[in-house]
């Protein structure tokens, strides 16, 4: 058996965000996190199962696979960007993050849920519901949340690639230092 199966598995669950969408390959925020995981010498092998374009829905439909597949000790949900941008019912994209977060549990591994914030012009109501849905998932599954993926540079247009969607390569690291903090002690549990 290769010696990195013995290796506990950290599985990035996830959309264009986690994907690296427009990136070349190796600097995605999940591949800076990969030489974090190494630098701090934590015996993690990050699998990243993210998909351009998913929402929480799929990443619902696909999951219990992804953990019979990798079998990790700690998966990051980074999915409800698209439910977002595509004006999905904010209580549809919260049970569907509640019940992954529900099956990795099931599944005996650790969630850490990143959250999302969308554009002002979806109305107020609903972008304050879209934001507050992943803060209630991670109060009631009592999970760990970080609140804002694009935290500290959401607003800089220089930031992102010309689609104004998708962070560019500068912004990674920006991205793997917003996560971190949560991340690190649920890798450290064991």
């Amino acid at each position: 058996m290769p010696a990195f199966a013995q290796q506990p598995v950290l599985l990035v669950h996830g959309d264009s965000l986690g994907a690296g969408y427009g990136l070349p390959q190796g600097h995605s925020w999940v591949d800076l996190l990969q030489r974090r995981i190494a630098e701090e010498k934590l015996d993690y092998r990050v699998e990243n199962a993210s998909i351009s374009g998913e929402t929480t829905l799929g990443g619902r439909n696909r999951l219990e696979a992804l953990l019979r597949q990798h079998r990790p000790s700690v998966v990051i949900i980074e999915l409800g960007a698209n439910d977002g941008l595509r004006g999905q019912p904010v209580n549809a994209m919260r049970e569907n993050l509640t019940a992954m977060v529900r099956t990795t549990r099931k599944a005996g591994a650790r969630a850490l849920l990143i959250g999302m914030q969308i554009p002002p012009n979806y109305g107020q109501e609903y972008t304050r519901k879209f934001q507050d849905a992943f803060v209630q998932v991670a109060r009631t599954e009592r999970v760990p949340l970080v609140p804002f993926l694009l935290d500290g540079f959401a607003d800089k247009r220089e930031l992102f690639q010309q689609d104004g969607i998708h962070p560019a390569q500068q912004a990674q690291p920006l991205m793997m230092r917003t996560v971190w903090p949560k991340l690190e002690p649920l890798l450290k549990q064991g």
